[in-house]
């Protein structure tokens, strides 16, 4: 299952006791502010967690599979992450804990 904006929701407004209107802006903004700084092309630093960083991909040939078409890909913006040396510490540690199935 995935987690979802509801749920984020919810979780801050138990952890932080507040309104679900409050819990949800305090969402809507921080995430606003993500999408708003990846869009002008900075990188994003959240300590113990992780980094988003915005690649330049150029123009390159490809083809269309179905049709085996030549065409040109336009240039692009992606956004990758890396996880923190922390994050990565916690997530592995819960499969050295998990017995072997």
């Amino acid at each position: 299952m995935a987690l979802t904006k509801t749920i984020i929701t919810e979780q801050i407004q138990t952890r932080l006791d507040l309104p679900r209107n409050t819990a949800y802006e305090v969402m809507e903004e921080f995430l606003e502010i993500i999408k708003s700084t990846i869009e002008s092309g900075e990188d994003i630093m959240i300590s113990g967690f992780g980094k988003f960083c915005v690649n330049e991909k150029s123009a390159r040939k490809g083809r269309n599979p179905a049709t085996d078409e030549e065409m040109t890909l336009p240039a692009r913006r992606v956004v990758t992450f890396k996880c923190s040396g922390k994050l990565r510490e916690r997530i592995n540690s819960r499969i050295s804990s998990v017995p072997p199935r």
